[in-house]
């Protein structure tokens, strides 16, 4: 019924072109280009390196329309995941990285085809155009899944980010997820990695690196990576193949990037997330191998990508900058999403032939510039962005499956047809202004941030006949304020108030003021924190409140009435506390409630997928024998409620993961074996629910082993 996925032969070409060359065992990290008047950095001292002690988190990470800068500097929350993390992971894609974040949390399954996520309390990833950001820029990322083999750093902003990059395509307010891909490094590169996971999934990836010309300044890096075979899951096969080329130009003047990325990924038997029937308590969590996936139902999705970047220095202080790019993604799967009948775990779906096509654009240019005006130093960043998604989606529902959780059922092979016609259901036009200035004072122990934005969200909606059903076009003006202060070198407070918007609802036709339609929801945060350096550890302290609006019925009026406040406390540690020991870490605390809300039934309560407490504790020890290090990872999740009335719930878990490293010489090349048990306890558990109450299970025990070598 499937065909394997074949590595694109351009990627084969490439590899052909560029011969292999000598590589260090481990390659330096990707340069970052100049940034000509870029946004004042902190002083950092010779030699300091570009990570924090123990390699595993970055010390820049770019804000939007900010560029890059020092995490430890600016006056937010942000987590920087480098390639060495990811590497050490055995990551494969961006859920994986960010297991590890004590603020985010995946609500997408094992052996799913969706990689979603809360954080700090709220959904992002959620619905069918992608909300991860690729180099700064959102819609140009896979849709539902991004793979880690092509990434430089993975990061984390916490919190709403209007200002910096935008309105979120799926209006997701937790925060932001960019992937910066790899670029070419000084050093010339070739890797070669050979990965299995159990039960007999294997597959390879390569990651060539090279620079050419005068000065080196023309980059080429290739990334390229296959997947086969049966997964730990009963029943289900995967196969995945992902070709990224990274092509780049370092001059005295003008620095430019291209990025085209090519994904494929198949699944037989693709697990799904669990509802609950009203009135039925989640029963227990079957092991985490189950599958009630029937054999025969799949998925196949494909996505493309392109995105050229482009800054060009006037002069010393002004430099003018440009993006463009854009994606499409094609899904075609068969299967439902299984309820949960009664405590006995009998499951009910109905499997659909579904069709999906989301095209997504995206377009800015601005400038930027520094000067010194009353008695600081002001850098000023002006920038204008456009983007666009269209949306085609149909489905053809087959007959109901009856099964089990704990004891799968077998049904007969349903033939059900594919749509015939998949017509444009959506299209939305996010367009903006956005005016930044970041000021230092005080021998820059004194950062000032503030900014404005105006966006424009336009949307239509259609029926099956390609009629107009609905029109959106309402405007709002979101601004920004940021502040950190140094009082010692090594100590950074910083506080800021941020907004984040989404689409406002249009009152349904069963309303008496049908057809209203409501401003963008504005979403309001404070946060206080602390950022502290001492020797080889890392650690911060965070103390946020987001109010978020939402639209509801009262009688027979809708009106922009509800609203949902998370508040919590963030703490991360990180860095070497020991010679030869390595940790990462944190907790984050979360009292969220349903504020407002037209039910008695739900005021107060806890939002759907929301835990009070999440932490991870996560370790590396350099044992005695040279080149063996010994890993482990304990994360753990509150319990979160399935329904707004906070009647049916998931209960909290704890997991283990276990794993190991060695780096060896063979044959005078570097090379790095690891070995990991993914939940090496075998639990049983629900690990996350969506905010439209949807369950997942919790990943079984899974082995995962790689070899990697620098040829």
């Amino acid at each position: 019924m499937h065909t394997h996925f074949k590595t694109p032969v351009a990627v084969a070409l490439a590899a052909a072109v560029l011969a292999p060359a000598q590589a260090q065992s481990h390659a330096p990290a990707a340069t970052e280009p100049s940034a000509g008047a870029a946004l004042p950095q902190v002083t950092i001292s010779a030699g300091r390196s570009d990570t924090f002690s123990g390699g595993q988190l970055a010390r820049k990470a770019r804000l939007g329309m900010l560029g890059n800068l020092d995490v430890m500097a600016v006056p937010f929350n942000v987590s920087s995941y480098t390639a060495q993390a990811i590497a050490n992971v055995q990551a494969v894609t961006v859920a994986d990285v960010l297991a590890r974040d004590p603020a985010v949390r995946a609500t997408g399954q094992g052996g799913g085809i969706l990689d979603a996520f809360f954080i700090r309390g709220f959904p992002i990833g959620e619905g069918n155009v992608g909300e991860i950001a690729l180099d700064g820029q959102y819609g140009v990322a896979p849709n539902y899944r991004v793979f880690a083999g092509y990434a430089e750093r993975v990061e984390v902003i916490k919190g709403p980010a209007a200002l910096l990059y935008g309105m979120s395509p799926n209006s997701g307010i937790g925060g932001v997820v960019n992937v910066v891909p790899k670029r070419a490094l000084d050093t010339d590169l070739t890797r070669l990695t050979l990965d299995y996971a159990s039960d007999a999934q294997s597959g390879g990836h390569v990651d060539l690196s090279r620079r050419f010309g005068l000065a080196r300044r023309f980059g080429v890096r290739v990334n390229a990576s296959g997947q086969q075979g049966d997964t730990p899951l009963d029943g289900q096969e995967r196969g995945a193949g992902v070709a990224a080329l990274a092509l780049d130009y370092r001059g005295e003047r003008l620095r430019v990037t291209l990025d085209a990325l090519g994904q494929n990924e198949r699944f037989d038997a693709p697990s799904r997330p669990f509802l609950a029937a009203a009135g039925v308590a989640v029963p227990a969590a079957p092991a985490g191998r189950r599958n009630v996936t029937q054999s025969w139902e799949w998925a196949r999705i494909e996505d493309r990508a392109l995105l050229l970047r482009a800054e060009y220095d006037v002069s010393d202080t002004l430099t003018v900058f440009a993006n463009a790019g854009g994606a499409r993604s094609k899904v075609a799967r068969l299967f439902g999403t299984p309820t949960i009948l009664n405590g006995a775990g009998d499951t009910r779906v109905v499997p659909e032939n579904f069709r999906l096509e989301a095209a997504r654009a995206t377009l800015d240019g601005g400038l930027r510039t520094a000067f010194d005006a009353a008695g600081m130093r002001h850098t000023v960043t002006l920038q204008a962005s456009r983007y666009r998604d269209a949306l085609d989606r149909a489905s053809v529902a087959g007959t109901a499956v009856l099964s089990n959780l704990y004891a799968p059922l077998a049904a007969p092979v349903q033939a059900v047809a594919a749509p015939g016609f998949v017509p444009r259901v959506s299209e939305t036009h996010l367009s903006g202004v956005a005016v930044a200035d970041t000021m230092t004072a005080l021998d820059e122990r004194l950062l000032l941030t503030v900014g404005l934005r105006r966006q424009q969200v336009e949307s239509e909606n259609f029926n099956a006949a390609g009629a107009r059903t609905a029109l959106y076009d309402r405007r709002a003006t979101t601004p920004m304020l940021g502040a950190s202060f140094r009082p010692w070198r090594h100590v950074s407070l910083y506080a800021n108030h941020i907004e984040g918007l989404g689409k406002g609802d249009t009152a349904p036709p069963t309303a008496s003021n049908a057809g209203e339609i409501f401003a963008p929801y504005k979403s309001k945060q404070n946060e206080l924190g602390v950022k502290a350096e001492r020797g080889t550890l890392a650690a911060t302290l965070s103390a946020f409140r987001i109010v978020r609006p939402s639209g509801q019925m009262t009688g027979t009026v809708y009106a922009v009435d509800g609203e949902q406040r998370n508040q919590g406390v963030e703490l991360a540690l990180f860095g070497q506390a020991a010679p030869g020991l390595r940790l990462t870490g944190g907790a984050t605390w979360i009292d969220a409630s349903l504020t407002r809300t037209n039910s008695a039934a739900t005021l107060g309560k806890r939002p759907v997928g929301v835990a009070a407490a999440q932490a991870n504790l996560a370790a590396e020890w350099d044992s005695p024998l040279p080149g063996l290090t010994l890993t482990g990872s304990v994360p753990y999740t509150g319990s979160q409620y399935v329904n707004q009335a906070n009647t049916q719930c998931i209960p909290h878990w704890t997991r283990l993961d276990l794993g190991a490293r060695y780096r060896l010489t063979i044959a005078g090349r570097a090379a790095t074996l690891r070995a990991s048990v993914v939940n090496a306890t075998a639990r049983h558990y629900w690990s996350g629910v969506a905010s439209y109450g949807a369950f997942v299970q919790g990943a079984p025990r899974t082995v995962l082993l790689s070899a990697e070598v620098d040829l």
